[in-house]
């Protein structure tokens, strides 16, 4: 497959979750985390379909369009590393749907972002909270969704929580 259909593969993949997502989520309260906000496609495409909806978004380098950035308030700088474990007290409980694009083309890289990702996301996370991401994550106490038609299996992962951990925030894995 050339590089170009496999973008392509991956952004209709995206957006098809993420619609999927949003519609799950309409109607919960809660927060919505974008990890990663790239070009900002699709934390714009999350605040199109959710309007009015607290998104918090996680990037290193801010340097989206600036109509595809958020305002301060609700863009979280540095690395995801040391920044998502620090919004553990702060959000526990209250994220509703959880967007990762964080992946590459490393697959040694890749596997380390799911161990971290899997360590440290679950205290965040709501009771039927969403969870969208490449690559696949390892959540026990999830639920792996099936994903939409139109999407190529296992080129997305979508999960519920079904239930939220009673762990403190120092319980957080450290992967890195």
């Amino acid at each position: 497959m050339s590089r170009l259909d496999s973008f392509i593969n991956r952004v209709i993949a995206q957006r098809e979750c993420l619609n999927a997502a949003c519609a799950e989520i309409a109607g919960r309260e809660g927060v919505v985390f974008e990890l990663g906000l790239g070009n900002g496609r699709t934390f714009d495409h999350l605040r199109e379909r959710l309007p009015g909806r607290e998104i918090f978004v996680f990037e290193r380098s801010p340097a989206a369009h600036p109509k595809s950035m958020p305002d301060e308030a609700h863009l979280i700088i540095g690395d995801v590393t040391k920044t998502l474990p620090a919004a553990v007290e702060r959000f526990a409980g209250r994220v509703v749907l959880l967007h990762s694009d964080l992946g590459s083309a490393d697959l040694e890289e890749n596997a380390r972002l799911a161990r971290f990702l899997s360590g440290t996301i679950p205290p965040l996370l709501a009771e039927g909270a969403i969870v969208l991401c490449d690559p696949a994550l390892d959540l026990p106490r999830a639920e792996r969704l099936q994903l939409p038609p139109t999407v190529q299996k296992d080129r997305y992962y979508m999960y519920r929580w079904k239930m939220r951990a009673a762990q403190p925030a120092s319980a957080i894995q450290e992967s890195f």
